[in-house]
């Protein structure tokens, strides 16, 4: 900081120079003090306003916080049950494994009074193979007329198809709920259980289980029409190359589906025939 000059020294025009000087920068230096304090004061009143929020302001509502909630509680958690899975509740066979002899000194333990200890599951899939059933029917010249006869095929083992209603099932499960392809499904018999089934040998097994999906569909029909509500909707689906409807009529834990290249009226009519619903 500079000294003050020692005004004894100065003569009374340069005091009077020094002291215009001096009022001067008193002015300056008041100005601004003023513009300063008014803009503290400004910041102030500002930092008493409310935040913008999207409800106040032209802030995007992207940019809105949320008010925080009140804090929750963290319940209190039970008591942990451990980390091992829990036994199966009916398992395919038990073996009860006896101690011969003591972990601590080898002593035989085979007579001593023993109790359970620790029980775990082993848990494996057999090996998955075709339950193959050769047939053959036996016989020869009747003694009696001299004709041929030949034995009676046993019930379930008759001439035909040689896939039985298990393994239709199973075909019939994995190509409409998991929408596995024929090709894919032929391999995968193939490879996991070892069945040589062909593209077109799946396809008939489907086609021959027709009559038994209309018999179930028609008694789902007969109970949907024998109610007083129907609801119905349609979606368009893709057959081939081309656009059919997918028809829907259900009520409560019953529905029909009915594909058709149309969307007319003349679905619902050909599903309700003579019945009309209330509702």
């Amino acid at each position: 900081m500079t000294p003050p000059p020692d005004s004894s020294s100065l003569s009374s025009a340069e005091k009077e120079a020094l002291i215009v000087a001096l009022l001067a920068r008193i002015e300056e230096l008041s100005s601004r003090l003023a513009a300063v304090e008014e803009e503290n004061a400004a910041l102030r009143a500002k930092l008493n306003l409310p935040p913008k929020t999207p409800d106040n302001s032209s802030t995007p509502p992207s940019q809105g916080r949320k008010a925080s909630g009140a804090p929750m509680s963290k319940p209190k958690g039970k008591p942990h049950a451990g980390a091992h899975r829990p036994l199966h509740p009916s398992p395919t066979r038990k073996r009860d494994v006896l101690a011969e002899q003591c972990q601590h000194c080898g002593i035989s333990v085979a007579g001593a009074l023993q109790a359970a200890c620790e029980a775990y599951d082993r848990i494996e899939i057999p090996r998955m193979a075709p339950d193959v059933t050769r047939v053959t029917l036996h016989g020869g010249t009747c003694p009696g007329c001299a004709k041929r006869f030949k034995a009676v095929p046993p019930q379930g083992f008759e001439p035909g198809s040689p896939f039985g209603p298990n393994l239709r099932a199973f075909a019939l499960y994995l190509r409409f709920t998991h929408a596995i392809s024929f090709e894919r499904l032929s391999r995968l018999f193939s490879d996991l259980i070892g069945l040589d089934i062909s593209e077109g040998a799946l396809v008939n097994m489907l086609d021959d289980s027709r009559q038994a999906f209309a018999r179930q569909t028609s008694l789902i029909r007969a109970r949907l029409l024998a109610g007083t509500i129907l609801q119905s909707d349609e979606t368009s689906m893709r057959v081939g190359k081309k656009n059919w409807w997918a028809w829907v009529f259900h009520h409560a834990d019953s529905a029909c589906f009915v594909i058709h290249p149309n969307r007319s009226r003349a679905v619902v009519e050909g599903f309700l025939g003579t019945h009309r619903p209330d509702f």
